[in-house]
C-alpha cells in the first residue's frame, strides 16, 4: 500500500492530510471515506488553474506612437528569442511575422522570422491568406514559444508570411500584427494569443487595457490582465458588445452644434487600435465633414474655433474637441481630417470604426470576462 501526502497552506496555517491510497480508488474517494473531503477542499478551495497563480500577472508592454498613425510594441518569437515589432491590433485576431520564406518587397526591409535558428519551432501544413483593410498577407501556420510583455507562451500558433503583396507593408515602421479580437475572427481557427494567455491562467484579469499618448509622445502602454488607473480620470463607463468577434459595440448617434448628423437610428462600431482615424460611411462622413468645416480642406489656424464632436454610446457623451479628430503635421503647417469615409456593410448596417483618433482620448479596456468595452477619459 502506498501513502499519500497532501499539504495545504491557507494563510500562515497548513494542514496535513496523509491517508493511504488503494488501488482502484481516487483521492477523492479516499478522502470522502475518511471524512476528510469536506475539511480539504474548505481549506484549499481549489482552482482549476491553481497550477498557474504563482505565473499570474498584469504586465505592461510600452508602445512606440509614430506619427500618431500606427502604436507597436516588441514581441519574441523562439528559442532563442527573435525579436519583432508589432501592432497590438483590437481588429483582427492572428499572430503574424515576415519569415525567411518571404520574398516580397514589403519583407526586404523588415525582421524576418527564421525557424531553423528556433529548436522550439514546430511547423504545420496549413496555409492561410489575411486580408486587412490596407495590406495583405499569405503565409503558414506554425507553433512557438512567443513571449509579450515578459508573459512566455511555450506553444503559441502564429503565421509566417510567405508573402506580402503591394508596397504599403513596405512602409509601415512595424514587422508584423498581434490580434486581440475573438477567436471566431481567426484565420485558419488559430487560437489568439490573449485566448492562450487566459486558458492559461497566465493574467490576473482576463482584460486588456490600452492607453494612447498624443502628438507623436511617448508613454503609449497596452497593459495585459489589468487596469492602470494613473492613465485615466473620472469613472470607467462600460458598454456591452453586440457581437463577439471584433470588439464591437452599439452608438446611439454622432452630434456636432447639438444637431445629429449621423447614427440617427444608431449604429454598429467597433474600437479598432489597428485604424488611425474614425471610420464609416461615406455619405455620413461628408456629412460630418461639412457639419465641421472640413470639406474643402482646413486651415490650421482655424482648428480653435472648430465645433466639438459628440459621439453618443450607452447613454453616455463621449467629446471629440477639434484638437482631438483634426491632424496636424509638418510642424502645425499642414492639417487635415481624422475622419475618413469607409463602407462597411453588415446585416446590422454599415459597421463603423473608432480607430486610435477616439482611442486616444478615452483610455479603452477590453474585458473578456464580461465581454465589454470600458472607456474613461485619458490623462
Amino acid at each position: 500500500m502506498k501513502w499519500l501526502v497532501l499539504i495545504a497552506l491557507v494563510g500562515l496555517s497548513e494542514c496535513f492530510f496523509k491517508v493511504p491510497l488503494e488501488k482502484g480508488k481516487s483521492v477523492r474517494d479516499i478522502l470522502q471515506e475518511k471524512g476528510l473531503l469536506e475539511d480539504f477542499l474548505k481549506r484549499n478551495h481549489y482552482n482549476p488553474y491553481s497550477k498557474y497563480q504563482d505565473f499570474a500577472q498584469t504586465a505592461n508592454e510600452p508602445m512606440v506612437n509614430y506619427m500618431d498613425m500606427s502604436y507597436f510594441g516588441v514581441i519574441s518569437i523562439g528559442t532563442p528569442p527573435q525579436s519583432f515589432k508589432v501592432i497590438f491590433d483590437t481588429g483582427s485576431s492572428n499572430l503574424w511575422v515576415p519569415s525567411v520564406y518571404c520574398n516580397s518587397y514589403a519583407c526586404t526591409n523588415h525582421k524576418k522570422y527564421d525557424p531553423s535558428a528556433s529548436s522550439t519551432y514546430h511547423a504545420t501544413s496549413q496555409y492561410i491568406s489575411i486580408q486587412y483593410g490596407t495590406g495583405s498577407m499569405t503565409g503558414f501556420l506554425a507553433y512557438d514559444t512567443v513571449n509579450v510583455a515578459g508573459i512566455s507562451d511555450p506553444n503559441q500558433i502564429f503565421a509566417l508570411s510567405t508573402t506580402e503583396p503591394g508596397s504599403f507593408l513596405y512602409y509601415v515602421q512595424f514587422d508584423g500584427i498581434l490580434g486581440l479580437a475573438f477567436p471566431s475572427m481567426a484565420s485558419g481557427k488559430a487560437t489568439p494569443v490573449f485566448d492562450n494567455m487566459m486558458n492559461q491562467g497566465l493574467l490576473s484579469q482576463d482584460l486588456f487595457s490600452f492607453y494612447l499618448s498624443p502628438n507623436s509622445q511617448s508613454g503609449s502602454v497596452v497593459t495585459f490582465g489589468g487596469i492602470d488607473e494613473s492613465y485615466f480620470t473620472g469613472n470607467i463607463n462600460w458598454v456591452p458588445l453586440t457581437s463577439e468577434t471584433y470588439w464591437q459595440i452599439k452608438v446611439d448617434y454622432i452630434q456636432v452644434n447639438g444637431q445629429t448628423v449621423a447614427c440617427a437610428q444608431s449604429c454598429q462600431a467597433i474600437v479598432d487600435t489597428g485604424t488611425s482615424l474614425i471610420a464609416g460611411p461615406s455619405g455620413s462622413i461628408a456629412t460630418i465633414q461639412s457639419a465641421v468645416g472640413a470639406s474643402t480642406g482646413i486651415s490650421c489656424q482655424n482648428v480653435p474655433s472648430m465645433p466639438d464632436v459628440i459621439i453618443g454610446i450607452n447613454g453616455v457623451q463621449y467629446t471629440l474637441p477639434p484638437s482631438a479628430y483634426i491632424l496636424e503635421s509638418y510642424g502645425g503647417q499642414q492639417c487635415s481630417s481624422g475622419f475618413q469615409a469607409m463602407n462597411i456593410p453588415t446585416n446590422a448596417g454599415d459597421l463603423w470604426i473608432l480607430g486610435d483618433v477616439f482611442i486616444r482620448q478615452y483610455y479603452s479596456i477590453f474585458d473578456r470576462t464580461n465581454n465589454m468595452v470600458g472607456l474613461a477619459k485619458s490623462i
